[in-house]
């Protein structure tokens, strides 16, 4: 026999051990599938990762923007300026007042007029009409009617023709026959110097009352018209709109002594500087006091142009002004 081992088919190993068909080919296969399942979880780790960073970078984005949609309306969000306290308007109005003083140291009513009776007559002639087209009708009519009785006992349909350019000349006819009648009845042809009494005449209120007061008697009284009104609402003085409350609120603002004048000097602005559709903003010397500056042109030169009467270089609406007035006498009426 010999020595030397014989080889047994199926069987090898160094150790002698022998290995079974097929376990090389399996060993193989796990493998394969361990490093299968490890790539698999490195991709689902990576995106997994990928998803959070998308989200982290969503969430950024987010709130960026609503950053910014912060900053954008930041500016709305600012708290509006203070109000102006009580004291301060009543400061700031009475600045105004003397601002006004200095550019219209000649304001004056604008009805032409030599007593009482003409002054209160031509005020309730002035009524949805020009303080013109009355100082251009009235010499006709004092002419015709020069005192109370003389137009107590004028023909109506007469009157009515003679006042016909002022409007609703029918009404203003009852109410000037009314008048004149009771003047003569009731206080011997003469204009009574108490707002009381005033106010009961027919066609006369409290606006026409302290025109006649202020302007024929000198008792300090406030005019508030349509421009009056608007200037006052314009400048935050009061937001009033009944004349009667309107001047309340202004003759609790300034000295009894001054309401006349203030009158004069406020309708006067209103007429020449500060109108009612297009105010001369940048023409207007107390630009700075008004907290509505800006509603109107505020170009100097455009504004300028804007400016009427004697501040446009134009005549006024008086045909007889008062010596002291800068500008030219209105026409009589059919002059021009």
């Amino acid at each position: 026999m010999s020595s030397s081992s014989s080889s047994t088919p199926g069987k090898s190993g160094k150790s002698g051990k022998s290995v079974k068909p097929g376990k090389t080919g399996t060993a193989a296969t796990a493998r394969t599938a361990a490093t299968t399942a490890a790539a698999t979880t490195r991709e689902a780790t990576t995106t997994a990762a990928t998803a959070r960073t998308a989200a982290t970078a969503r969430t950024a984005a987010t709130a960026r923007t609503a950053a910014t949609a912060k900053a954008v309306k930041a500016p709305a969000a600012r708290k509006a300026p203070k109000a102006e306290s009580h004291l301060a308007m009543v400061r700031r109005a009475r600045r105004i007042n003397r601002e006004l003083a200095e550019v219209y140291p000649y304001a004056h009513p604008e009805l032409d007029f030599r007593n009482p009776f003409e002054l209160l007559v031509a005020t309730v002639l002035s009524a949805q009409t020009t303080d013109l087209r009355v100082n251009q009708t009235t010499p006709a009519l004092f002419a015709a009617y020069p005192t109370p009785e003389d137009m107590a006992a004028a023909v109506p349909e007469e009157m009515e023709e003679i006042i016909r350019p002022t409007g609703f000349f029918r009404a203003k006819t009852k109410s000037l026959l009314g008048l004149s009648t009771a003047l003569r009845d009731e206080f011997g042809g003469e204009v009574p110097g108490r707002l009381e009494d005033l106010v009961k005449l027919p066609g006369v209120g409290r606006k026409t009352a302290n025109v006649v007061l202020g302007n024929a008697f000198g008792v300090p009284g406030i005019t508030v018209d349509t421009h009056f009104g608007r200037l006052v609402r314009r400048w935050k003085w009061t937001d009033e709109e009944d004349p009667v409350k309107v001047e309340a609120v202004v003759a609790g603002i300034f000295p009894k002594s001054e309401w006349t004048m203030l009158s004069h000097r406020v309708v006067f602005h209103g007429r020449r500087i500060c109108h009612a559709r297009k105010p001369a903003c940048g023409a207007c010397p107390i630009a700075p006091l008004c907290p509505s500056y800006g509603e109107g042109e505020t170009d100097p030169e455009k504004a300028g142009k804007l400016l009427k009467y004697e501040m446009g270089g134009y005549p006024g609406q008086r045909l007889s002004p008062p010596a002291d007035y800068p500008g030219k006498p209105a026409p009589a009426l059919g002059a021009g």
